[in-house]
């Protein structure tokens, strides 16, 4: 996958351990996680979420969510243009991975923000 994938030289470093600590596949950790799956009709795109999934762990900024949003959507595209399958396959996967990236880029804030920022290392008094 590292010849077709993008992702920061720091992702490519972790063990296997530090994956499964940061990554989840597509979807949320825990019971919820059948909920999204990791196929675009019969194509396994897993890693490609698993990058996300590291990129929101070390992203602080808005423009690292964006980043990442980005890299996601173009990650799916090359791994299906890799694929040798029929047009109008590819054409149905190209669609399905614009839903998983409207659905990252709309409603992945409260995934991205987990953890960061909390008051008490910003200063903020909390009673």
């Amino acid at each position: 996958m590292k010849g077709v994938l993008f992702a920061p030289a720091e992702y490519w470093s972790l063990t296997a351990e530090q994956k499964k600590d940061i990554c989840s596949g597509c979807g949320p950790k825990g019971l919820l996680s059948w909920i999204i799956p990791d196929t675009i009709y019969g194509l396994r795109i897993s890693h490609v979420c698993d990058i996300h999934d590291w990129m929101y762990a070390v992203g602080e900024t808005i423009e690292d969510k964006e980043s990442a949003d980005r890299s996601f959507l173009n990650n799916m595209l090359r791994l299906i243009e890799v694929q040798n399958s029929w047009a109008w396959l590819a054409w149905l996967r190209r669609k399905r991975a614009g839903t998983y990236y409207n659905a990252v880029k709309l409603f992945g804030g409260p995934a991205f923000w987990a953890g960061k920022n909390k008051p008490e290392e910003m200063g903020v008094v909390v009673a």
